[in-house]
């Protein structure tokens, strides 16, 4: 059931949507029956991703990207009722001409240091702020990389896109770079190391070293690609993906055919950290869905059961509150949707 709201009240849970003409919070009960959609944030801007960050149960961060002003993270206290633009935004100085076009992630540093965030953009290119998102700083050992002038873009771009903190190593990071792959450090970001061994271009893989070696998980798939990806919150073994078709292809059209495999929507989940695909259908299309979900289209909250949602870029939400077996659709007819995030409080 969904109603319209200007305010988030009082809620257990919600979700952060980021589209293309900006963004929506969704908010609802631990029974995830009944959800409020607010009015748009940050309206017009091309939304890559809201970031909820759970050290503040009220702070959310949006990396918002306009065609005209540029790419900017915007700063809300109180779960998108108001907003605050970072005075100094992440760009780039002393770069001879270089401009960053769009900012892709942010992620909330480590509960020991609150104020600390990270952003990843395009070009290839990490940023720091320890003042609560206000100021920005490049951290420039990730784009001078002796590695970086090998380094071409995917279809998004040649974008960070993704990144890792190891809660209990504050020196350990790891980012992901399209397409170069991922790339750690041990150091507090003074240096980096590709970390790509045996890594197939298209493939669903897992790490149990932190990077080191590279196991394919993609048996029991229809399709050896995917970006949609979420991982259940108790359960380590236990992750969720959503395969699409023509990652790459003898024909250039071909290769742009990003659409669930066989025309069917299925999320596939696995129990034993990727050694088997079960694939979920029980209340999603399988039939003539010619739907996409971007990279950070999926996202699973930590209630018990889990509950999984899926965005796609027809503007559609699609979601489980028993970890999968059965789905409903949340809302449709929102822009395309480029990131879903829980929010838990």
């Amino acid at each position: 059931m969904m109603t319209q709201t200007n305010g988030l009240g009082r809620f257990e849970i919600a979700l952060l949507v980021g589209t293309r003409k900006g963004g929506f919070v969704l908010s609802g009960g631990a029974e995830r029956k009944h959800w409020e959609l607010s009015e748009v944030h940050c309206r017009g801007g091309d939304v890559y991703h809201i970031a909820y960050d759970g050290r503040n149960g009220s702070t959310v961060y949006s990396a918002v990207n306009y065609t005209i002003w540029g790419a900017e993270i915007h700063i809300s206290h109180d779960l998108g009722e108001t907003w605050t633009t970072a005075e100094t935004p992440p760009k780039f100085t002393d770069r001879d001409g270089k401009t960053l076009n769009k900012i892709w992630h942010v992620e909330p540093g480590r509960a020991s240091e609150p104020d600390v965030l990270y952003a990843g953009a395009d070009p290839a290119s990490l940023f720091m702020s320890d003042d609560g998102g206000m100021n920005w700083q490049e951290i420039r050992s990730v784009a001078d990389h002796p590695t970086s002038k090998h380094w071409f873009p995917g279809m998004g771009g040649l974008c960070l896109h993704s990144m890792a903190l190891d809660e209990l190593n504050p020196a350990r990071m790891w980012v992901g770079i399209s397409a170069a792959g991922v790339y750690g450090t041990s150091d507090g970001g003074e240096s980096w190391k590709p970390l790509n061994k045996e890594c197939a271009p298209t493939s669903f893989l897992m790490s149990d070293d932190g990077g080191k070696v590279w196991i394919d998980i993609t048996d029991g798939l229809p399709s050896r690609f995917g970006l949609a990806l979420g991982l259940h919150p108790h359960d380590p073994n236990r992750l969720y993906v959503l395969p699409e078709d023509n990652a790459i292809a003898d024909d250039e059209v071909g290769g742009e055919f990003r659409i669930v495999s066989g025309n069917k929507f299925r999320v596939f989940r696995s129990r034993n950290g990727g050694g088997d695909g079960e694939a979920l259908t029980n209340g999603l299309p399988q039939k003539n869905a010619y739907l996409h979900s971007m990279r950070e289209g999926m996202a699973t909250d930590n209630l018990d059961p889990c509950g999984v949602y899926v965005g796609t870029t027809n503007g559609q939400i699609f979601y489980s509150r028993d970890e999968g077996d059965i789905w409903e659709l949340l809302i449709d007819n929102l822009p395309p949707i480029n990131s879903v995030e829980v929010a838990q409080f």
